[in-house]
């Protein structure tokens, strides 16, 4: 059995790549990384070195890898594949539909549909590999006899590698233990292949919004209070040390899971939410991984997109009915984030928010990069709570803050601390 992984990146290598090795398959990389296509096709495997409670060396072997500029030896590989799966970033999709079309041409006269493992943590990726596949494919292909585009949630978390380990082992990554793949079950044309760690779904719909809105928001509400309170501090866990950070990012956490549990009745209860937030928050402030503040919060102009996890989930609790506070306080926390990365440097996006910042407010950001709208009652709300909110922690980014939102009241920031 052979797998084409498309994108030999963090989730490609330590994720896709680690289950589909591990079950015997051989896995073809394709990158656009020359380098590091090199060394994979030199050296043939990789090591993971999972870094939690019971830490533990893995070798990845069984592999080959090719230049993705390589368009026709790409789809040579796609012609002949059991699987295909891309980990790439939703920004560098478009990239990849002209390998995958040319593949699917090559395997129309064999008569071989192909399954395609769409593991971006994109919302409506099959949508979006449809609408970028079919103008690429010649007329009447027959696309859905052809073609089955599954959606995942991708849940793994893997820390930016350190300089200094990254340039005495290129191949070399770190990752947690968790190591479950929730799959579409429904977008297969094939049978679900028998690959440990592969959890089909028949609602992925429910686990890509429990991802965005759970799993992302969490992390996200740790490193922009964390940041704002702790400012220096480097680590993850170490914000989450501060029980009052823990235990904001937990509130905000479950906005959202009260808003999924009335939206998915079916799927989600008060017992498998708590079972999976504290999980979430275990998994957020392990100390072994070694995942920094400035990893889990930077490119703010992307995670604070409309359909992202702050705004996206704020949307879901209105939809719902549900208040969102610590949501909100998530976002405001966000505008203020401008931690470093190990050289001492801001994300270059998130410096140019911060000069935005304080050169227009954070209503016009909210307006321009949210996308919010101030003639919408409900976004005039967000915009006035969140930039009151944010003008406040700018003074005072004290700890104190948080126990405000307790009682829900914006207003709270109007009073001396």
């Amino acid at each position: 059995m052979k797998l084409v992984q498309i994108g030999a990146g963090n989730i490609g290598r330590s994720f896709i790549g680690q289950l589909f090795s591990r079950a015997g398959w051989e896995v073809v990389f394709a990158d656009v990384n020359s380098d590091l296509v090199r060394l994979l096709q030199k050296e043939r495997r990789y090591r993971i070195l999972i870094k939690d409670e019971n830490p533990e060396e893995i070798w990845i072997e069984n592999l080959r890898a090719l230049d993705a500029a390589d368009q026709d030896a790409v789809a040579r590989e796609i012609a002949f594949a059991d699987l295909v799966a891309t980990a790439v970033g939703a920004y560098a999709l478009p990239s990849v539909y002209p390998l995958i079309a040319a593949g699917l041409k090559r395997r129309l006269a064999r008569k071989r549909p192909l399954d395609i493992l769409i593991c971006e943590n994109v919302l409506r990726g099959a949508e979006l590999f449809r609408e970028g596949l079919k103008p690429l494919l010649p007329a009447g292909f027959p696309f859905d006899k052809m073609v089955g585009l599954i959606e995942t949630s991708i849940g793994k978390m893997v820390p930016i590698m350190p300089e200094d380990v990254r340039r005495s082992d290129p191949l070399l990554l770190y990752a947690e233990a968790f190591n479950t793949l929730i799959v579409d079950r429904r977008g297969f044309l094939g049978p679900v292949p028998d690959v440990p760690g592969l959890d089909a779904k028949d609602n992925i719909a429910a686990y890509v919004d429990r991802k965005l809105f759970i799993h992302n928001l969490g992390h996200a509400a740790a490193a922009y209070i964390g940041h704002v309170v702790h400012p220096d501090a480097v680590f993850t866990w170490q914000v989450l040390d501060d029980r009052e950070i823990q235990d904001a990012a937990r509130q905000a956490m479950w906005e959202s899971a009260r808003a999924l549990m009335l939206r998915y009745s079916y799927e989600f209860d008060e017992h498998n939410q708590s079972d999976h937030i504290e999980d979430l928050l275990r998994r957020f402030a392990n100390q072994a991984l070694g995942d920094t503040v400035h990893r889990v919060g930077r490119d703010l102009p992307r995670k604070l997109g409309p359909e992202e996890r702050i705004i996206g989930a704020l949307r879901l609790d209105q939809q719902e009915g549900v208040p969102a506070p610590y949501t909100t306080l998530t976002l405001a926390c966000a505008l203020l984030f401008r931690a470093p990365d190990e050289k001492g440097e801001p994300y270059p996006a998130d410096a140019e928010i911060g000069a935005r910042l304080a050169r227009e407010g954070p209503e016009r950001i909210l307006r321009d990069v949210c996308r919010l709208d101030a003639a919408d009652p409900f976004d005039a709300e967000v915009i006035e709570s969140a930039s009151k909110a944010c003008r406040c922690l700018s003074r005072r980014p004290h700890a104190a803050w948080l126990a405000r939102f307790s009682s829900l009241e914006f207003a709270a920031f109007d009073e001396p601390l």
